[in-house]
């Protein structure tokens, strides 16, 4: 007997073939079975989804861990949370300390003090009076960019630190440690290697060519003597107070020399970290190129010399000791949540810049720009009178355009009185187009305050 798929299988006359295309198979036939396609729709959105997640998970590991990294002097803890008291810190701590909670640091009467996470507070060092006028000033003016540091030159004591900025809020936050073009600043540091060499002293007279303002080094070599005739000179007082870009030019290239002018910045600070394991950023000074370059570089027009409102400020308070410069502290008592003291500043020298002896020569040079000099307008009224008659202020002042930020840069820089000196303070304004003020008036409301 056949199968049954024998008797399926049997051929059938070819005109039946052709007929059966357009009918329905036989109920006796078998049928291959088609499951339906599962709606799988859904895979559309989830597999997309989950490769998302897995894309973002790197991203938001590291968020998680940064927010996590956030110092914990600037959060609160969570309640019931407990926190470990800190222990004794170090200077570096302190100053790292008291830079992250500044922003949440309040006034209590005289004192600027903040919390610390485990309970404890800290103490800042900063004269409230000082602080708020000049806070004031350069909020009141608007400015583009402002940053203003103060210190007491005997023991390293910041007195004040304010920075502000109408055109970017947040650059405000690292101003007085960010670096920025010296400019004429630098003057002090060429003078400075030149006393330091015993060739000059502050009464020294340099001849020279051009415009005081001059930027062309090519013509600041003194003319040939004429019968009659003498051409332009003046001394290195007279040439401080009105920042006078040929005299310290050639003071640099035909006095100084090169090499002992990068060894002068070097002792000065620059490239290298004078204040490690702190925010301050390390100030620079490029290797002159040429001769032309280093006069650039002495009369302060080279834009590759770059240093810190607040490592500008030390130096300054150097000048004022002697020629010692201190380490600057910013909290003068941090206790932690038992009450414990973790922290006490004591004045700590790190180096001699000068010699005594050359520090009273640029004190010489530097009294000039206030009284005929280029800051005499911010010190004087209408009428030519002194504002602060009874202080003997020595000061430098500098000028220069610069891109980050972009704008032109006014520097002030300052200490008073010369003969005890109790304040050293450097003010920066970069001011856009169309200038608010000057740095030299925030220098002259900081003074003010300071000694009414």
């Amino acid at each position: 007997m056949r199968d049954f798929k024998h008797i399926s299988r049997r051929k059938r006359p070819i005109w039946l073939r052709l007929l059966s295309r357009h009918r329905t198979a036989s109920p006796n036939s078998f049928k291959t079975l088609i499951e339906p396609t599962p709606d799988r729709k859904w895979l559309r959105y989830l597999l997309p989804g989950l490769a998302l997640l897995l894309a973002a998970y790197p991203i938001g590991s590291l968020l998680f861990s940064a927010r996590n990294a956030v110092s914990s002097v600037n959060r609160t803890p969570p309640q019931g949370t407990k926190v470990r008291p800190y222990g004794e810190l170090t200077d570096e701590q302190s100053f790292r300390l008291g830079t992250d909670a500044l922003s949440i640091s309040r006034f209590e009467g005289e004192h600027l003090v903040a919390p610390l996470a485990d309970g404890g507070k800290m103490v800042y060092t900063f004269d409230q009076e000082l602080q708020t006028r000049v806070k004031s000033v350069l909020e009141s003016f608007h400015i583009p960019y402002g940053a203003f540091v103060a210190i007491e030159p005997k023991t390293g004591r910041i007195l004040a630190m304010a920075s502000y900025s109408a055109a970017d809020p947040s650059w405000a936050n690292q101003s007085c440690y960010n670096l920025y073009p010296m400019a004429s600043l630098f003057k002090i540091v060429t003078a400075a290697a030149a006393l330091e060499q015993k060739k000059v002293n502050a009464t020294t007279i340099m001849p020279f060519s051009g415009r005081t303002t001059s930027e062309n080094p090519k013509y600041w070599d003194a003319p040939p003597a004429r019968k009659g005739k003498q051409g332009q000179q003046m001394n290195l007082s007279m040439a401080m107070g009105k920042s006078v870009n040929p005299v310290f030019g050639r003071l640099a290239s035909d006095v100084v020399g090169r090499d002992s002018l990068m060894a002068a910045a070097v002792l000065f600070g620059f490239n290298q970290p004078l204040f490690p394991e702190t925010p301050v950023v390390p100030s620079v000074a490029q290797e002159p190129r040429d001769q032309m370059d280093l006069r650039r570089m002495g009369a302060g027009l080279s834009r590759e010399v770059k240093i810190s409102p607040l490592h500008a400020a030390a130096l300054m308070a150097a000048i004022a000791n002697d020629g010692t410069l201190m380490k600057p502290y910013l909290t003068e008592e941090i206790r932690n949540g038992k009450g414990v003291e973790i922290y006490s500043p004591k004045a700590h020298p790190l180096r001699r810049l000068v010699s005594p002896e050359s520090a009273s020569e640029l004190a010489r040079m530097l009294s000039t720009s206030v009284n005929s000099g280029t800051s005499r307008k911010a010190f004087h009224d209408r009428r030519g009178r002194p504002k602060l008659a009874t202080i003997d202020i020595a000061a430098k002042t500098g000028s220069i355009n610069g891109t980050n930020p972009t704008g032109h840069y006014s520097w002030f820089a300052a200490y008073a009185p010369i003969n005890d000196p109790q304040i050293a303070l450097v003010a920066l304004v970069v001011n856009s187009d169309t200038w608010r003020i000057k740095a030299s008036y925030v220098g002259e409301q900081a003074l003010e305050v300071f000694f009414k």
